[in-house]
Order: structure tokens, then C-alpha cells, then sequence
């Protein structure tokens, strides 16, 4: 998702192919945290994703200074190198056997560059197929966002943690998910997953099936003993390719699961069985 990047919030229609993006610097980790980020906002007005990141980022962004910015204001400064970004993009990846396109939300530093996935990429998260309903993830988003800074802080403060798969590393904190409760809705879950009764073939510890404002609710009250599941996959369209599960902290913002798998005849688009089987 990124694998990670964060200097951006923005919302605008912005498309590039993505092969594997380079890994970010210690020194434009450093650069992002000493810049202004720039909130990129989508050009139609009654966007759910305008309200809900503005009032994400004026509740819960700390690690910069920012300022909201349309997207022809965006382009007209994203060349330049003293300045970081918040910005939701859309990506493709290339080699991949179907063509779906993807929402990632980016945290990057502005660059020279023509194409927005060249730009320095600091912290990048998956949101949704791109030409889905913004439901999917708009109830998630800030915190999603306070995750982008705690991840940020974390690389700046252990370079070592940069890497290829950049959240993996977090897949350590999977053994303290049976310590709290987890959320989750039920379009998140895999087909095999729906029923509390197959969950409990494969997760013995705290669970509940929930709506999307409870886990928003959740996050805006910083609740340290829930964690929730944020899930990015087709939710029943055509575009069936990937489908990207994280579970977050919704008190502590940290990751505690990361894992990406496509779809097959065995793997369909949800959090499965052999990932209850994972964290228990």
C-alpha cells in the first residue's frame, strides 16, 4: 500500500502506473517532518472523502504543519521540493493479470518529476478500488491517518525499519491481538468467515461483528482495547484482483496485522480462515 509513504492528503482524481516504487530515505523522512503538507482535496463539493479527511486532519494530523489545497492548486505546486503532501492517488500495478485500479492514500514529497507515483513516497495506505462507493473506507480515515504518523515517527526514529514490505515488521504485534477486541463489519470478512460460528472454528479470543460508525466511533474515542480491521478488496464488483488486510490499534494507532493476498477459488475477497488461523 505503500509499501509506505505519507506527505500528502489528497483526494484529487491523480493516476499513475506503479511497477515497485523506491524505497523512501532516512533523509526525506527527515525533510517530510520539517515541511508543510498540503491536504489535497477533491474538485467535487459534496465529496463524503472532503468532510471526512478535513475533519480527520484538523482533529488528528500533528506531525506537521498543514493547509488544505484544491487539486489544480496541487499541480501547481507539487514540483516543489520544500513542500509534502497529502494526497489520495490512484494506482495500477504493472505485470498484474487483471488491470483494476486502486485509491492509495499518500503521504510524499514534492519532486521534479512528471509522474505522481515518482514523487518521494513516505508513508502510502490502500483505501479502495478505485470507482467504489467511498463508504468502504471513509468511516476509517482518521485512523488511518494517526496510523501514516505513527508509522512515520517510527521509520524516522529506526531507519532499519524501512524496507520492501514495509508493514510486515508490524505482523510482530500479532500476539497481542487475543489481549483486546476485535472489529470487525461483515463485508470485510471472507465468504467461509461470515458466521460467528465458522470464526470460532479458527479464533477463540474477542470478536464482534460491528457497523462502520461503531468503528468510527471507536477511533474518535481513542478505545485502547479495541483493534479494527480495515479490509481493501472488489466488495462484490468485477474488479477482482487483490485485497489488502490490516487491523489497527484504534487507542494506540499501531498495526497490528498486515497481510495481501489475490483472489482464487480458494481465496476470495475478505479476511479469511487461515488469517483468524494467524492471529490466534
Amino acid at each position: 500500500m505503500k509499501k509506505l509513504a505519507v506527505l500528502f492528503l489528497l483526494a484529487a482524481s491523480v493516476y499513475g502506473a506503479m511497477a515497485q516504487r523506491n524505497l523512501v530515505r532516512p533523509e526525506d523522512v527527515k525533510a517530510f517532518l520539517a515541511s508543510k503538507t498540503y491536504v489535497v482535496l477533491e474538485d467535487n463539493p459534496t465529496s463524503g472523502y472532503n468532510v471526512e479527511i478535513r475533519d480527520a486532519v484538523e482533529r488528528s494530523w500533528t506531525i506537521t504543519s498543514y493547509e488544505f489545497v484544491t487539486a489544480k492548486e496541487f499541480e501547481k505546486i507539487r514540483n516543489d521540493i520544500d513542500k509534502s503532501f497529502l494526497v489520495l492517488i490512484q494506482i495500477k500495478f504493472d505485470g498484474d493479470k487483471s488491470v483494476p485500479i486502486y485509491n492509495f492514500l499518500s503521504a510524499s514529497l514534492g519532486a521534479a518529476v512528471k509522474k505522481i507515483t515518482d514523487m518521494p513516497d513516505i508513508c502510502s495506505i490502500p483505501l479502495s478500488y478505485n470507482g467504489l462507493s467511498e463508504d468502504t473506507y471513509t468511516f476509517k480515515l482518521e485512523g488511518i491517518i494517526r496510523f501514516m504518523q505513527t508509522y512515520i515517527n517510527a521509520i524516522n526514529n529506526d531507519p532499519k525499519l524501512i524496507k520492501k514490505d514495509a508493514f510486515k515488521f508490524f505482523n510482530k504485534n500479532s500476539k497481542e491481538i487475543k489481549n483486546k477486541e476485535l472489529w470487525v463489519t461483515e463485508s470485510s470478512l471472507g465468504k467461509n468467515t461470515r458466521a460467528l460460528s465458522d470464526i470460532r472454528k479458527n479464533y477463540k479470543h474477542n470478536i464482534k461483528v460491528v457497523k462502520p460508525e461503531d468503528i468510527q466511533k471507536a477511533i474518535k474515542e481513542k478505545n485502547p482495547n479495541i483493534l479494527y480491521l480495515h479490509k481493501v478488496g472488489p466488495e462484490g464488483s468485477r474488479m477482482q484482483w487483490r485485497v489488502w488486510k490490516m487491523i489497527i490499534g484504534a487507542g494506540d494507532d499501531l498495526m497490528y496485522y498486515y497481510d495481501l493476498h489475490t483472489i482464487s477459488k480458494s481465496d476470495d475477497d475478505g479476511f479469511l480462515a487461515k488469517d483468524f488461523k494467524s492471529i490466534n
